[in-house]
């Protein structure tokens, strides 16, 4: 099946649902996107909010989707995953009320199932109030844009997009969302966990004084790779298979996974760094093709307008070797790692759904998170793109470039060719 860019983006003719909560029974939630990340996020909202169903789910591949139902239906890995979703934070216990209830709220039929390149515009005119964006990052600039533009509240996974054209793709949709009153609440969970919050809180309120160096660190393994390639995929389809490995698809480790962190440093100082000078490449990946066109390490030093630096560095090196994940600030009457001054509540990836039902129902303020991911979203590709061209990059020089990595036709067989790994000095940041 082949689908053109331009239809990804066509109206609807489906009859849109009002973006307000329904006055009776419960909020419908679709799920777009049913990997790990996707099937764990169900699991969040539907436990931290008894008013909310799971009615619809939406995937490239018919197996992500039966796979991740299966599982949702599955009243033992409900239960796990509510226990060790509280992991160090206050436990949520997982009674068998709770689990029992959570299975009886995912109420997706078999005309609800969606599959394939256009299954994300089929969910979000099926009658859902709330869309969850969770499939790799590529896709979020178009899928959020769709979602508002059919009054719906929105989920946005981090980060929300791999190039500055989706960047600025994705805040015009949220200056949209905005007038509607749509609420907008991101995977940047560190924005509901109460520890990150009242530290940050008590930051803001000059505890520590006034703050002079920033660093942050995510030193990890690799987060995913395919098993292997079957012979019977198309480019397309293998690139989704094996998404973290490709540019387009993940926007390289730093704006994937790192984005926690300098999200975080971002939130401290109030705003983005004013350039980034960086440098990274490849000290273990290899050149075979499942390993695809991204680094393996990358480190940055970030200006911000008031001259504060924030040295960062990012790796995913092979399994059993040393991991360190931390960020530290540095202020004139002392130090915090983000977590210190802060006190303990519920696991903040329950938390974040909560806050998202919580601002549709009324029972808190408006919440709207999307101009804060985007502008971090920014911030990494701008420090990818320093990197990758050798050059100091400026925020402008990010926000104004004509990057745009997304394939112009999508489809299983379509043809692709993965760029050759960045090099300093040959690679052209545009």
């Amino acid at each position: 099946m082949n689908t053109s860019r331009r239809s990804f983006i066509a109206g609807s003719a489906a009859a849109m649902v009002s973006a307000a909560a329904p006055q009776n029974g419960r909020l419908k939630a679709g799920l777009i996107g049913c990997g790990g990340r996707g099937t764990q996020a169900a699991v969040d909202l539907l436990t931290g909010n008894p008013d909310v169903e799971l009615t619809a789910m939406a995937d490239v591949f018919e197996d992500h989707l039966e796979s991740s139902l299966r599982q949702l239906r599955d009243p033992a890995f409900l239960k796990g995953n509510v226990e060790r979703g509280a992991g160090q934070w206050n436990k949520i216990e997982a009674t068998d009320e709770l689990v029992r209830s959570m299975a009886s709220r995912v109420a997706v039929q078999p005309d609800r199932h969606f599959t394939g390149f256009d299954a994300f515009e089929k969910l979000i005119h099926s009658g859902v109030d709330i869309v969850m964006l969770c499939t790799p990052p590529g896709y979020r600039p178009m899928h959020f844009e769709a979602a508002i533009e059919a009054k719906k509240h929105v989920f946005t996974e981090k980060p929300i997009a791999t190039d500055a054209t989706g960047v600025r793709r994705f805040l015009a949709a949220a200056k949209k969302a905005e007038a509607a009153k749509l609420s907008v609440v991101s995977g940047a969970q560190r924005h509901a966990h109460r520890d990150y919050v009242e530290t940050v809180d008590r930051i803001h309120q000059g505890q520590l004084g006034e703050i002079v160096a920033l660093n942050s660190w995510y030193l990890s393994g690799p987060v995913f790779h395919a098993k292997g390639r079957d012979p019977k995929w198309g480019d397309m389809e293998w690139e989704h298979r094996n998404w973290y490995s490709f540019l387009w698809l993940c926007g390289d480790q730093i704006v994937e996974q790192f984005i926690h962190n300098i999200d975080f440093q971002n939130w401290v100082m109030n705003g983005h760094p004013e350039r980034v000078a960086a440098s990274g490449g490849c000290a273990w990946r290899g050149k075979e093709e499942l390993y695809g066109n991204i680094y393996d390490h990358l480190s940055a030093e970030f200006v911000y307008p008031n001259g504060v630096h924030l040295s960062a560095a990012c790796r995913q090196y092979p399994r059993g070797v040393y991991n360190h994940v931390a960020d530290l600030v540095v202020g004139t009457k002392g130090r915090s790692n983000g977590l210190d001054l802060g006190s303990h509540d519920i696991n903040p990836y329950v938390r974040e759904h909560k806050k998202l039902v919580d601002s549709i129902t009324g029972r808190i303020p408006y919440v709207n998170e999307s101009r804060g991911v985007a502008e971090s979203t920014l911030t990494c590709i701008m420090a990818r793109e320093a990197a990758y061209s050798g050059l100091e990059i400026t925020w402008d020089m990010a926000m104004n470039s004509k990057q745009d990595l997304m394939p112009k036709e999508f489809g299983y067989g379509e043809k692709m060719t993965p760029g050759p790994i960045p090099a300093p000095g040959v690679y052209k940041f545009s």
